[in-house]
């Protein structure tokens, strides 16, 4: 995720969204040793599969190579001029935890041969840290005070996702995974249902609004050199 931040421009919307996720990604590194999590090694586990899924998405394309639908609205809309870098940021966030998240636990529980009732009170306090750092990116990448009234129709389009729904809907889809997981036409019908969806709803979410009214930096991660926000 540093060389990612590196390598891509502030306004990049992946940049926006690797700079969320790097930083979330640093706090769960120091949670994991604080005592915070009843199971750190299943959590570190956890971590790896699901980071590995978003860092796939956003290699450069091989030939033949075609990034899952959920994550194809953000690389598409990456570089437009009108979308504001708080929805680049909502989009990823989204596309992440909407379809990767499901799959990474049911390939986090396979490898550790559980099922995902051992994750789950860490799973819960995945998304209480999560909650703050939500907070903290709506605040810092939408629009200042003097702004409002030009950005009313970002204030409506980000008000209509919420993280902890979002992340309800996850575990509750790993759950169906991971009793479907012995037939795989089912497993895999049910799987590309959640990337079309989630595909959806993060095209909704970059909806244009308009010439960005400010550069909006996204929070500055304490290991890259390039600003950003993610999971």
């Amino acid at each position: 995720m540093q060389a990612i931040g590196e390598s891509l421009p502030a306004g990049d919307g992946v940049a926006v969204f690797n700079g969320v996720y790097l930083s979330v990604t640093e706090e769960l590194e120091r949670r994991l040793g604080d005592g915070f999590f009843r199971d750190p090694g299943a959590t570190a586990r956890l971590a790896v599969v699901f980071a590995q899924r978003y860092l796939a998405a956003v290699e450069p394309d091989a030939p033949g190579r075609r990034p899952p639908a959920c994550w194809r609205p953000l690389l598409q809309l990456r570089h437009h001029g009108g979308i504001h870098p708080v929805q680049f940021a909502l989009a990823g966030i989204n596309a992440h935890v909407g379809h990767d998240l499901p799959l990474a636990v049911v390939d986090t529980c396979r490898s550790l041969g559980c099922g995902p009732h051992r994750i789950e009170r860490d799973f819960e306090r995945v998304g209480r840290m999560l909650e703050a750092i939500e907070e903290r990116v709506r605040e810092e990448l939408m629009p200042g005070p003097d702004l409002l009234d030009v950005a009313d129709p970002l204030t409506h389009l980000i008000a209509s996702w919420e993280l902890e729904q979002a992340r309800q809907g996850a575990w509750s889809a790993a759950r169906v995974l991971w009793d479907v997981r012995e037939l795989p036409m089912l497993y895999e019908e049910f799987a590309h249902s959640l990337d079309t969806g989630a595909g959806l709803v993060s095209r909704c979410l970059l909806t244009p609004l308009g010439r960005r009214h400010r550069a909006a930096l996204p929070p500055q991660s304490s290991g890259s050199s390039t600003g950003a926000i993610s999971s």
